[in-house]
């Protein structure tokens, strides 16, 4: 085909992917699987379009997840996911290697598969996926610390299974040891670590002090600056998905000029990145291999949805609460055990070996297909459902709305949706006992479709929205203050609810 029927089809599938996001949003369902489907469309059982080659794929998919990665820590607000990183940190390197043992463990016993193919899917299957989590968790009403595991999870946990897919799939034959898996391991961390802990910083100081000649150049220059240190990550032999996650996280949370234009650039890229993404390794995948990995598939997920989740998290939450870094309480690990979503990483990692010529690689590409396409479609849905069933779930907390103008930016200050929920204490509150802070207001109510300006006497209803406007110095003060009233009344203070999470 010429370039410009290329180009044409390629534009056909963009604006299909996009149409069907609408389809995604209302059902639950993450993207990713509408994706995917529209690969295997144009591939070999569909229009017949070719493509069967492992390493370009492998080669794509990681660019892809370094652009995904940088919009992920891009949009990440530190002040939720802060307090959460400890255990998420936990979660991303005692989880993931728990998550590997135990798969690996029960996939080597139950189906014929040698050690090292075993190690090597228990290692693709032990990351979450950053875009199907970031999809899915930031549409639920979470509380910010649990939301932030989850979160600041996704984004570290690509790093130490992309280290371990590597060198269990360039090793021939042999199982590295346990001493050099955890060196090799340790040390790509720490170099990708302080690559991105430099980066970032500088990044920052230079794009606040540098004047561009035009708004547009400083998205760029920011998505420049995570693969600068994606890249210097990579060639120090350190993990660059690290390093381009931290930077991001720092860039992102940094005061930069037209902050929210960057943000839109990056979830832009982030989204193309995921269609082409999707697209391609749907494109790759055989159907007609598929059934025969249909069995394998479901054994393996089951076995790491309801044994190897819920063992990491519980093992990692226990580590967590010995070294005094935080407690979480049997509902919410629960929820995190049923809340580590898998997407496009563990299809990518499958691609590694492949790509490396690793015996079997090719059955456990079909059987990681199968696992995310079976599994996505399982727990996405009833993320909302199994949220309010464990009592998790916290309508009334605020969340960060994107403002396309400047003042707010020059006047340090944040843009707050807050809707009250059914049964919440703010119910007949008037605005003046609220008691904000002396940097925060309440701009504007909507109530039943119709909005106005209040007064101090205005008195807040259920299912009203409030728009907050507050400073960046007390912007967590009024979440905490917001939230103890909708626990316990005006009176919050009084009765020792300070609003903590």
């Amino acid at each position: 085909m010429t370039l410009n029927v290329w180009l044409l089809l390629g534009a056909a599938i963009v604006i299909a992917a996009i149409a069907s996001v609408r389809v995604a949003h209302r059902s639950g369902l993450p993207s990713l699987l509408l994706f995917l489907a529209f690969g295997l469309l144009l591939g070999e059982s569909g229009l017949g379009i070719p493509f069967d080659n492992p390493e370009l794929a492998q080669q794509i998919g990681l660019t892809a997840l370094a652009v995904i990665l940088a919009e992920g820590g891009l949009t990440t607000n530190w002040h939720h996911v802060r307090g959460a990183v400890p255990l998420a940190l936990i979660l991303a390197t005692l989880g993931v290697a728990v998550s590997i043992f135990v798969v690996a463990l029960a996939v080597f016993g139950l189906l014929d598969m040698n050690l090292q193919a075993a190690l090597i899917l228990g290692a693709v299957l032990a990351s979450t996926d950053a875009a199907a989590v970031f999809s899915v968790l930031r549409r639920l009403p979470l509380p910010p610390r649990l939301a932030g595991i989850l979160e600041a999870e996704s984004g570290f946990n690509d790093a130490p299974t992309v280290i371990a897919v590597a060198l269990l799939s360039n090793t021939g034959t042999h199982v590295p040891s346990a001493g050099m898996f955890v060196l090799e391991t340790g040390y790509e961390l720490l170099i990708g670590a302080a690559v991105g802990l430099a980066v970032g910083p500088a990044g920052a100081f230079a794009l606040r002090r540098v004047a561009l000649p035009a708004s547009g150049l400083y998205p760029i220059a920011v998505l420049a600056l995570t693969f600068v240190s994606y890249g210097g990550a990579a060639l120090l032999h350190g993990s660059g998905f690290l390093a381009v996650y931290l930077t991001a996280l720092i860039l992102g949370n940094s005061r930069l000029p037209h902050r929210a234009a960057t943000r839109g650039f990056a979830e832009g890229a982030a989204w193309l990145a995921q269609i082409g993404l999707f697209v391609m390794l749907g494109l790759l995948a055989s159907p007609a291999e598929m059934p025969s990995a249909i069995v394998p598939g479901l054994i393996a997920g089951t076995v790491l949805v309801l044994l190897a989740r819920p063992i990491s998290v519980l093992l990692s939450a226990l580590v967590a609460r010995l070294a005094r870094l935080g407690r979480v309480n049997l509902r919410e690990q629960a929820f995190l055990s049923w809340a580590g979503l898998r997407g496009a990483v563990p299809i990518v990692l499958a691609t590694i070996p492949w790509a490396a010529g690793v015996p079997g690689s090719k059955v456990i590409f079909n059987v990681v297909f199968v696992i995310v396409m079976v599994f996505t479609l399982l727990q996405g849905p009833t993320l909302p459902f199994v949220a309010r069933l464990l009592g998790v779930a916290a309508p009334a907390e605020a969340h960060d709305l994107e403002v396309e103008s400047a003042p707010l930016e020059e006047l340090n200050a944040d843009l707050l949706q807050i809707k009250v929920p059914p049964g919440s204490q703010l119910h007949g509150v008037e605005i003046f006992e609220l008691r904000l802070p002396a940097g925060a207001a309440i701009t504007l109510v909507v109530r039943e479709g119709k909005s106005f300006v209040p007064s101090g006497t205005t008195q807040i209803m259920e299912n009203d929205q409030l728009l907050v406007v507050a400073t960046a110095a007390c912007r967590d003060q009024v979440e905490r203050r917001m939230r103890a009233v909708s626990r316990r009344g005006k009176l919050a203070g009084w009765y020792g609810e300070r609003g903590v999470e």
